[in-house]
């Protein structure tokens, strides 16, 4: 058996341990284990190159996470938490829904990777919501401040996952197509595209009726909450 091939297990572990760029350090495995086992120079770059176009998404999300990072650190969130609480009006609801609005129609166009948890929701739409839900709820606690998060993620999924389908070259209406297919239905693209329209319009209502209920309910706790605590303040006093 060839062990040299496994050369490439060390250099990823060296580099991890040395903190090297994650991205070289897997490149310059591959390169070693392809050496390793006798590839040659062409063969080589050719399987580097497939592998990329084959992961690009995943490699653009994993190049934008330091810059998201580096953009938080110098107070993202806390500009856009301050720069939505500026209009007048906003509310809990009429911002997610806005969002998810956005959502579907880029996704309907296929630019599912525009927006998503780590290059929107963390960064902007999870801090606009805090600041839309404390204009009308008032200040809320640790596990309210979660619940709000929790929302404005379940926004961005319901807007991707209904939204996608609608756009005929993407793999999930290629593979409703193939599933019928494989039963002896034949639907064209467009033709399942245009069913997943009215689903897409339905799910954008009612989970705008959701988040509308969703506020409802958070304003109310927030508001005994509150109340709790100014009764248990003065008997105190």
């Amino acid at each position: 058996m060839n062990y040299w091939p496994l050369l490439g297990v060390a250099v990823v572990v060296a580099g991890f341990v040395l903190r090297k760029n994650p991205v070289l350090v897997v490149v310059v495995a591959g390169v070693v284990s392809g050496i390793a086992v006798g590839m040659p120079i062409g063969d080589l770059l050719t399987m580097l190159g497939t592998s990329f176009v084959a992961n690009r998404a995943l490699l653009l999300m994993v190049l934008t996470l330091p810059v998201i990072g580096v953009l938080e650190r110098a107070g993202l969130r806390e500009r856009a938490r301050d720069w939505i609480a500026g209009f007048r009006g906003l509310t809990l609801t009429r911002f997610l829904a806005s969002y998810l609005g956005l959502r579907q129609i880029l996704s309907m166009l296929g630019l599912t990777n525009v927006a998503g948890h780590a290059q929107t929701v963390r960064p902007l739409v999870a801090p606009m919501s805090e600041a839309a839900a404390e204009r009308s709820a008032g200040a809320l606690s640790g596990a309210e401040r979660d619940q709000v998060r929790a929302m404005a993620a379940a926004t961005d999924n319901i807007g991707l996952f209904f939204g996608e389908d609608v756009f005929i070259a993407l793999g999930a209406v290629l593979l409703i197509q193939a599933f019928y297919a494989q039963n002896g239905i034949q639907l064209e693209p467009l033709a399942i595209a245009l069913w997943a329209l009215p689903t897409a319009i339905a799910a954008f209502v009612i989970h705008v009726l959701r988040l509308h209920r969703f506020q409802r309910t958070l304003e109310r706790r927030v508001r005994k909450r509150l109340s709790s605590e100014v009764e248990r303040a003065d008997a105190e006093d």
